[in-house]
């Protein structure tokens, strides 16, 4: 897998160029997109999803669920070491903030209202994603992660 997330340098400029105003506000600014009007909240394709912002791998297709909510929600991550947590007391409840690593970016929050085997739900925004099908696992960086999708594995 390619490492350059580890190296990631956060560029605020460069990034406003990178990303759309709805990416930028909710990366870098921790906002919210519409539910049930963002890309994938009802995607069903089979891969891996990725910071928008660096290409941490955060997400696999196996693992998300309709959770009803209007956006991508998933039982567990690809690997937790790619993810922060921060209490979040925004609103009027007390929330767990879901960051990347090493962007740093804002990703949604986490619940413990999810399915099994893990009970938790990670409530992602699409607009903080960037979806990678199976197929091109290898040729964009990723191909140690293909053998999640393994017939074996399932």
């Amino acid at each position: 897998m390619t490492n350059t997330y580890k190296n990631f340098k956060k560029d605020p400029e460069l990034l406003k160029k990178k990303l759309s105003a709805l990416q930028y506000q909710v990366t870098q600014k921790s906002g919210t997109e519409p539910p049930f009007q963002n890309e994938f909240w009802n995607h069903k394709a089979a891969g891996i999803y990725v910071d928008i912002v660096s290409g941490e791998p955060l997400f696999a297709s196996l693992h998300k669920f309709d959770s009803g909510t209007g956006w991508p929600s998933f039982y567990q991550p690809i690997d937790e070491q790619y993810l922060t947590f921060k209490k979040d007391n925004e609103l009027w409840l007390s929330r767990t903030e879901v960051r990347s690593h090493y962007a740093d970016s804002h990703l949604g929050h986490v619940f413990h209202d999810g399915p099994a085997p893990t009970g938790v739900r990670y409530c992602i925004n699409s607009a903080a994603l960037r979806f990678i099908k199976k197929e091109d696992l290898h040729i964009q960086g990723y191909g140690e992660l293909a053998s999640l999708f393994d017939d074996t594995q399932k």
